[in-house]
Formats: structure tokens, sequence, C-alpha cells
């Protein structure tokens, strides 16, 4: 079978989507009935947005979901890209962050065909010398990984888990609600043992935390590793500094899969909106927002289609894109001033996928289906350097290997395999970013060629097919992934918290009445958490009279 190029995907012919790619019956039925007029459009169906309209639906509000591309999912997508019958995740693969969700029982998406894989292992790191750091859902076992190359990192571990205890819930507490509802941070962290000890860790960077407590290199390479992979942030920089403690907040659920393929969380989500009367439509990329005597109305669509909402209009678009969609002076001078200082992440996803003839076999005693491959701490601090000054990494860029298959045979034909091979890569290079395109099939020849280091097994005959994304891909298959931005834009202190996305407007209300933001721009940023889908929903829901307990305590009718 021939593989799928890049050309083939950008002309949006060849990829074979799963999943949701119009709408059900009943959709269809509703959509005739409501003609142009619902209560809530919703402009794009990544996972946030599909979040905040399955509760609106829930609530009785007839739903309109509009997405510009050919099927739902936006980060949280699986496609046929490299060949027929294998599903490949193009953008995130492990969920870790919305496993604390409430959302995940309060809609009851495994009744929607949502199922969850707990890998144990969930991570493994071959080194150069023939030895290995694999982590496991088990503090003893992992703990036990540590003390292979230092007794002292052993005791380290163990001690900064027993720490984290306390501080974590506190951390946590506030990820599930909108920015002021819930208790102050300083009450919150009231009480906690060494308070000002973790105060100072979370201002300093991963890599002097890392530096501070563990001894040996071996260990050091892996923990500084999850901490630029994880994030796709320079661990060197001052306040990245909870990355370096990943490995005691990873323990509860590992890195959760779901099963068939990550797009099987947004399939549930359009499952559960058709269910509830909601209406999708794919191929309707949103051009314009209808604007009536100063509030947001409706919405305008590439093909001249319009839709009008009758209570509001809820979007997921890059907040760079959104304000070219109404006129400049309706968002006023300072959310504008927001937008245009707006910073894409410093580093974006350069990826490739892979159909197998059979899994990497990388020597060691286990089978994790997430592999990092670094040859050195200095490597990852030097990948900084590089994204920050545009070159593109060939020599050993540190990268993630993840063969899902080994977990779940569902995503391939029988016997067959897998592949995603991720690096941390510039968008900006200093050639430009169209640079790319010249480039692409040497990193991605690079990136190969490192791994087989590792895994010698993985020859040419071994690959089937295969799909090559680079940052500047990445942003051509979805808008939304601003420069490469897979989180919508880079973190830090300027872009977390209240700052996100714009000082002033972190409640999910934008400038516009009757206009609402979520996804990855909003609070508490990207990666697949649906935090920002779900208190979007609690905001919206607060303002039309109701909250978000009644709706889930709502009984709902028989279905026929």
């Amino acid at each position: 079978m021939t593989p799928i190029t890049r050309r083939e995907f950008v002309k949006g012919v060849a990829l074979t989507p799963l999943g949701l790619t119009s709408v059900g019956t009943m959709a269809q039925q509703t959509a005739q009935a409501s003609g142009d007029r619902f209560d809530i459009v919703v402009a794009g169906a990544g996972h946030n947005s599909l979040v905040t309209a399955a509760y609106l639906a829930k609530a009785g509000y007839k739903v309109l979901v509009l997405e510009g591309r050919p099927v739902v999912g936006g980060g949280a997508e699986t496609t046929s890209a490299t060949m027929v019958g294998f599903k490949d995740d193009l953008c995130s693969t492990g969920h870790t962050g919305i496993q604390n969700n409430p959302m995940l029982n309060e809609l009851k998406l495994r009744d929607y065909g949502l199922e969850y894989l707990f890998p144990d292992p969930f991570f493994h790191m071959p080194f150069a010398d023939g030895s290995s750091f694999t982590m496991w859902r088990n503090l003893d076992r992992t703990a036990a990984e540590f003390g292979k190359f230092s007794k002292k990192d052993e005791a380290a571990f163990r001690r900064i888990y027993a720490e984290y205890q306390t501080i974590g819930p506190a951390l946590e507490a506030n990820q599930f609600l909108p920015v002021g509802w819930g208790k102050p941070m300083n009450e919150l962290m009231a009480g906690i043992p060494r308070l000002g000890l973790w105060q100072r860790r979370m201002a300093m960077s991963a890599w002097d935390n890392i530096c501070d407590n563990y001894e040996d290199e071996h260990n050091r390479n892996f923990l500084v590793t999850l901490a630029l992979l994880g994030p796709l942030t320079d661990p060197i920089y001052p306040g990245t500094g909870m990355s370096a403690f990943g490995t005691a907040a990873l323990l509860k659920w590992g890195r959760p899969c779901a099963k068939g393929g990550a797009g099987q969380l947004t399939q549930a989500l359009a499952r559960f909106i058709e269910a509830h009367n909601g209406v999708i439509e794919v191929n309707k990329p949103v051009t314009r927002l209808i604007i009536e005597n100063g509030k947001c109305t409706g919405v305008e669509c590439a093909d001249g289609s319009t839709f009008h909402a009758d209570k509001a209009v809820l979007s997921t678009i890059h907040i760079k894109q959104l304000v070219n969609m109404a006129p400049r002076e309706l968002w006023g001078q300072g959310f504008m001033d927001g937008v245009d200082t707006w910073k894409e992440e410093q580093g974006s996803i350069f990826a490739g996928n892979y159909a197998l003839k059979e899994a990497p076999q990388y020597g060691g005693p286990h089978s994790a289906p997430a592999v990092m491959i670094s040859p050195n701490p200095t490597r990852v601090l030097l990948n900084g350097y590089d994204i920050g000054v545009g070159n593109a990494n060939f020599d050993e860029p540190p990268m993630l290997a993840e063969c899902l298959t080994v977990i779940d045979p569902s995503r391939a034909p029988a016997g067959m395999h897998t592949l995603k091979l991720m690096s941390c890569q510039p968008y900006s290079l200093k050639e430009g970013p169209e640079h790319w395109d010249k480039i692409k099939k040497q990193v991605a020849d690079a990136q190969l060629k490192y791994l087989r280091r590792f895994a010698p097994n993985l020859t040419d005959d071994k690959i089937l097919g295969e799909f090559i994304q680079t940052p500047l891909d990445i942003e051509r298959m979805n808008p939304a992934f601003w420069h490469g931005s897979v989180h919508a834009g880079a973190g830090g202190a300027s872009q977390s918290g209240a700052m996100r996305p714009v000082p002033g407007w972190a409640q999910y209300r934008m400038p516009i009445h009757g206009l609402y933001q979520t996804g990855a721009c909003t609070y508490p940023g990207g990666s697949i958490s649906g935090a920002p889908g779900r208190n979007a929903a609690m905001v919206m829901l607060k303002d039309f009279g109701t909250s978000i307990e009644q709706v889930v305590d709502k009984t709902e009718s028989k279905k026929t």
C-alpha cells in the first residue's frame, strides 16, 4: 500500500478520517427543524469546545457545533494517516491530565464508547551504555529504578514523592474551576509543611531542582528529558520548577491512552452531543462573527452560510485569528494589547507516524508504550538553545517514541504496529518556517537513525508507511495550532492563570457581549485535560441562570 504524503493531506484527499465526519440522523432532523437558529453556536470542535457543548446540550439548549476540518477532534484526533487499517494519533496520545476531571463521570463518556487503558510500565528510557530506566505506577518499583544508579537518588525520590502528597492537592485544587472561583492559593497552601521550600522550587528551573535533588546522570537524563518533552518548555527556564517533579505526580495515573486512539475522546463527546439533540457539522470553517447592536449573535462560514445564536456564541478559534473576525475597536485596547503580545510555545513538535511490521525492540525486559531517548542532560539543555536560535535538530535529538499497539492491538491490523516518533523543534527556523518543507525528510531520517541505535530491529523493511509532520505542517493541518503551538501558546508567568489569554479576560467571557472563549488559549492552558471546556460551561451556565451541578443532576428522559 502506498504511504500517504503530506501534500495529499494538505489538499484534503487521501487521509482517512476515523470518526464523525457528518451529522447523524437525529442531528439532521434537528437541523432541519431549526434552520439556521440555535441557542448556542460553537465555532470549532476541539475537545474543550465539545466538552462545553456537551454540558450545554445536556442542559437542554439547542447547540450547533461547526468544525472547519473534515473531522472533529482538534488535538485529540485519530486517523489512518500512514496506511488504511492503522490508527495514528496526529497530536495527543497520553491523556493523563483529564483523568482527574469530573467531566468523565458527569457525562458518563464510557457509555458513549470511551475507554482508557492504563499501561504499566508506562515510560522506559534506554541508555547508550546498555542500562535503562523504567517507570511504573508503583512507588517501590519506580524508586528501585533510581536506586539502580544511586541509592541516594532512590531516597531522594521517595522523599520528594512523600512531600508532593502534601502540596499536590493544593496545586490541583483549582484546576477544574474558573479563575477566581476557588479558594485563594495562600489559603490552600496554609499549613503545608516546608511551604517556603516548595514556593522556591516552583520559581526555580526544572534543571536546578533536578540537580539539587539527584546526583546520577542516568537519573538526571530521565528527569530532564521528561521535563522537556512533556510541556515542550526548556527545563532551564525559571518558573519551570514543577516539571522536575513530574515523576511524583505521574504515579497516580501513569500515561493513560484511549483505546482505539486519542480521537475516541472526541468521538465520545460528539456522540453525547448528538444523543442530546445537538448538531455537529464539519467542513464549516467560521470566518466572521455576526455582531448586532454590540452583541455577538452568530457566525458566518467560508461558504457564505450563516448561523444565528439566540443566547451565545462559543469560540475555540485561536485568539490571534479570532480578533480578525470582528472590527478591532470592539475588542478594546487592553484586550488587543494582550493578543498582540501573545507568544507561541518555545518548542513545537516534529512527528513521524509509521506503520510497522513489528514493534521496536529496545533490548530491555519491558515493553512500555512510551520510550524516551536522549544521550545526556547536556543535549536536552542544548535543545532549548537550538530552538531559541532557530536550528533544526539533526544530531541525537531528545525524542519520545510511542508504540501504543503493544497495549492496544486494536490500533493496527493483526500482528502489526504503529509508531509515533516525536522531537521538540523550532517553528521559526532561522531560514524561515517554510524551510521545513525542504528539510523535513532529512530530519525524519535523522530521528529514525538515532532510534535505531536503541531499536536495531527497526530496519527499512519493517516500515510499511509513514506520515511526517513538521511544525509548519501542524499549523497547516489545524489553524488553532498557531505557529505550531500544540498548546496554543507559551505558558510561564506571562500567559498563565489570570493572564490567560489576556489579563482581565480569564473567565471565558470575551469583550464582545454574547461571545465566550474556551480551548487551549484559556486557563489552565493546553494539553488534554478538558479543564477549559468544563470551566467555560460553568461560567456560561451561571450566566444563563443555572449551574453545572443542576445540569449534572438533571434526570435524563428516556431515549426513544
